[in-house]
């Protein structure tokens, strides 16, 4: 890749005004890109453009992502505010622990609805609107979705939300299966799956004494921590790239070795 592998792109980043969403747009705008990015809260959304610079070079769109109009709407704006649409990127959704979601025995039906519509029925609506943009431009684009390893790799013990892990697990179909269609259009589609990384959405986890060293064992890396959300940054960059322009399809986990771990679980822990 260049030293400004983004330069001269305009990308959208759904859920992007906080977490892992921000650091990546902080990141695609250090590489040479324009970015809008999308949140539900308008003061973290007002934040985020100050932070990023200003509008030259960011927008905010806030709106919910699992309204079916979010990411058009978002698309529309990066094309009138910075002349064009090139990659998608959708970190948005969350755990539906407070919405009723757990273990399958346990799960509401409400729960149920409620974490699938948060991270999936979103992903659908973002993947779908920028695709549509994309064929009518006839010139390619690139679309990333943050999956999670629980969609493939549980653990029961501590993260035994089986709603989430559906819906995660459900992105790499939705994904593999657009690769393969769009393929010829040069329209690529990835997933990111991290493990646990350091956000709103993981305090739970990281407040909890055995979790965290449940965590130092199954991810081992770099001193066995939670994740940062700058280290799926240059990741992202990457997919957001032409540097990815030979690469669809493919599940990449940013993990500090969750996959390929045990992990050792205190079961004295209360």
């Amino acid at each position: 890749m260049t030293a400004v592998p983004l330069q001269g792109k305009s990308i959208v980043v759904v859920g992007g005004t906080t977490g892992l969403g921000l650091s990546a747009a902080h990141a695609f705008i250090e590489s040479g890109a324009s970015v809008v990015v999308v949140g539900r809260d308008a003061a973290n959304a007002q934040k985020a453009v100050q932070e990023l610079g200003g509008e030259a070079k960011a927008r905010a769109f806030v709106g919910d992502a699992s309204a079916p109009k979010t990411a058009e709407s978002a698309i529309r704006l990066a094309i009138e505010s910075f002349g064009g649409f090139h990659g998608l990127y959708h970190v948005a959704g969350g755990s539906g622990r407070r919405m009723g979601d757990g273990p399958l025995h346990e799960i509401t039906d409400e729960g149920w609805e409620a974490t699938l519509r948060l991270n999936l029925t979103s992903v659908f609506y973002s993947n779908r609107a920028a695709v549509r943009q994309f064929l009518a431009q006839g010139a390619g684009g690139t679309i990333l979705n943050i999956g999670s390893v629980l969609g493939s790799s549980p653990s029961p013990r501590y993260f035994a939300t089986h709603a989430y892990a559906t819906a995660k697990a459900a992105i790499v179909g939705l994904t593999t299966a657009s690769a393969a269609q769009y393929a010829a259009h040069n329209i690529r589609f990835n997933v990111l799956a991290p493990a646990l990384v350091e956000t709103p959405m993981a305090q739970r986890a990281a407040d909890d004494p055995a979790i965290r060293a449940f965590i130092k064992t199954k991810q081992p890396l770099d001193g066995g921590r939670i994740g940062q959300p700058s280290d799926l940054d240059a990741a992202a960059v990457y997919f957001m790239s032409d540097g990815s322009r030979f690469t669809t399809g493919q599940v990449l986990h940013v993990d500090g070795g969750w996959m390929i771990s045990e992990g050792q679980v205190d079961e004295n822990a209360e």
